[in-house]
């Protein structure tokens, strides 16, 4: 149960149950559940956007559901997603860009990016034809991949929380998060929810791809704008198909 708590505590604003540090061991081992844990935050949008629709209209519903997302994940992932763009596009080396990433202070290029995403995933919501199979998925598959980045990709810092949860992260940890997204994927949304799967997976390889010309690996922020990224995609592709 340590690994699974340990997922929750790190990626939601959930109590701690665990009132201590965990070991890499156990940061490793807890990425097994992270599309679980995407499966209970979505579950809890997903009642929250049934409530908030029956007294509110849908864009400023939408501007409620993309504010408890915040919240309940601490931001943690949109940090990372503002961290990326402002050392991607702020730097001119591997160096420098490494180095703008972990200032904490929010640049153009992240202020820029960070509020078009928040248009974008309003935007989404709003206009979502299946909800239930887009908030089931969106944090499903972003927190699967971010299993496959952790496992796939090199990490380009020595040592920190992301290289502990590198080096800890094996073939049985990928295995049980993929069977989990494939599960849910399936049962979401049938044959559309594996197609939104594949199309997850091509972007995430697109997206590391485009990373790791500008960075020699990918970081925690890496992690966090993948999240993201992913989790946008996925409000968008229900947005003009139906389930």
């Amino acid at each position: 149960m340590i690994p699974l708590l340990a997922a929750f505590q790190f990626l939601t604003i959930f109590p701690a149950v665990i009132q201590r540090l965990f070991t890499p061991r156990e940061m490793g081992r807890s990425t097994a559940f992270y599309p679980f844990v995407g499966l209970v935050l979505g579950g809890i949008l997903l009642a929250l956007d049934g409530g908030l629709r029956l007294f509110l209209p849908a864009q400023l519903a939408a501007v409620f559901i993309v504010t408890a997302w915040l919240l309940l994940t601490r931001a943690l992932h949109f940090d990372g997603f503002l961290d990326i763009f402002d050392g991607l596009f702020g730097g001119f080396t591997p160096e420098r860009r490494l180095e703008i990433m972990k200032d904490s202070r929010a640049g153009s290029f992240g202020v820029a990016a960070g509020g078009l995403l928040l248009f974008a995933k309003i935007a989404s919501i709003t206009a979502l034809l299946d909800r239930p199979a887009a908030f089931l998925l969106a944090p499903v598959l972003a927190r699967w991949v971010m299993v496959l980045a952790i496992f796939a990709f090199p990490y380009a810092r020595e040592k920190g929380l992301g290289r502990d949860m590198k080096d800890q992260t094996g073939w049985a940890q990928l295995l049980f998060a993929t069977l989990t997204a494939l599960a849910v994927a399936w049962f979401a949304a049938g044959w559309l929810g594996l197609l939104a799967l594949i199309l997850t997976a091509a972007i995430f390889w697109l997206a590391c791809r485009f990373m790791l010309t500008m960075i020699p690996g990918l970081t925690g922020d890496s992690y966090g704008m993948l999240c993201e990224l992913i989790e946008l995609c996925v409000l968008v592709v229900f947005t003009v198909v139906r389930y």
